[in-house]
């Protein structure tokens, strides 16, 4: 009898787990199966040969794979872009358009503006700039292609992005996209500014930022402004910028990180890994830059020192080895 009763015990403790077991797993399927498409975001104010000559643009990679859609119109703006001083209404006009797929973890934050009909259409944002942006607000391990019908600054775009996570349950912190609205409102100004000067680029300006922020991140949320200064000066060396960022856009960049910070996006596991990967990204995508940026006048001073008093002391060390 008390064999029967430990057998029934067994037999429902292990129905129960098998239970759980196939719960978790169809949970997960789902979660996953609800991510599993890209999703195309179009403005609202496309016309309907508009709107085919967009999707026709986005999903060509996906050589007729699945995709679904959402609109993307003046309150989706309203809701995304004003909180950092946008000025959009309801009846705002929407015609940058993007397509988000999602890839697998790690992966990194990948950012194409495609061409509408020949022409690039998107006027003020690059693809520098909205990869630095979606950094800040919280995505992370994307492809994002952006286009546009008509020429236009692109805010669409990326407010189709940040509604196409919220659809699919990733809901992203509204500090953080404001602080990422604000940055690259701060970065578009600072290349509108520097484009036509000899020895600037969009690249160099948003590998700073990029590099200023896996900094940021390994020092956690408790990094002060002074420590955010220091590290806004090395970068800015580093990136060879330092004769040409002025010091009122040299501030504007170090108070656009403090607002990172404040709007605890370095609290994430990701965002130093998600930062490093846009770093490397930049460079890799503007070899010609950086391979001028790394030559040995373009080192910062004290790499130079660095290297003079190693090859002393290496220098020294083979004139006295020779005595003996």
């Amino acid at each position: 009898m008390q064999f029967k009763k430990i057998l029934l015990t067994f037999t429902t403790a292990l129905i129960g787990a098998v239970s759980f077991a196939i719960n978790q797993t169809h949970t997960t399927q789902a979660a996953s199966d609800e991510w599993s498409e890209p999703v195309v975001t179009l403005g609202t104010s496309l016309t309907a040969s508009q709107k085919q000559g967009t999707l026709d643009t986005l999903t060509a990679s996906l050589n007729g794979a699945d995709y679904s859609t959402i609109t993307v119109d003046g309150s989706t703006l309203v809701k995304y872009l004003n909180p950092s001083g946008a000025t959009f209404t309801t009846n705002s006009g929407v015609w940058s358009s993007a397509m988000v797929q999602k890839t697998s973890a790690g992966s990194g934050i990948n950012v194409k503006i495609l061409s509408y009909n020949g022409q690039n259409n998107i006027t003020t944002i690059t693809a520098n700039q909205y990869k630095n942006a979606a950094v800040t607000a919280g995505v992370s391990d994307a492809n994002i292609y952006v286009t546009s019908a008509t020429p236009i600054d692109g805010s669409g775009a990326l407010a189709g992005v940040y509604a196409a996570f919220a659809q699919n349950g990733d809901s992203l912190s509204q500090s953080q996209v404001t602080a990422a609205q604000n940055e690259m409102s701060t970065l578009s100004d600072i290349t509108e500014a520097n484009k036509d000067k000899d020895g600037y680029s969009d690249a160099q300006l948003n590998n700073a930022v990029a590099e200023a922020k896996k900094e940021m991140a390994a020092k956690g949320d408790n990094v002060t402004n002074n420590q955010i200064t220091t590290i806004v000066n090395n970068q800015i060396e580093n990136n060879n910028l330092t004769n040409i960022i002025t010091n009122n856009q040299k501030t504007a960049i170090i108070n656009m990180l403090i607002k990172i910070r404040d709007s605890g996006a370095l609290n994430s596991s990701s965002f130093k890994d998600q930062a490093a990967k846009v770093a490397d990204n930049i460079q890799n995508n503007a070899k010609d830059i950086f391979n001028k940026v790394n030559t040995e006048e373009n080192r910062n001073f004290i790499q130079k020192i660095g290297i003079a008093i190693g090859n002393f002391f290496k220098s020294l060390f083979e004139t006295v080895q020779s005595w003996f």
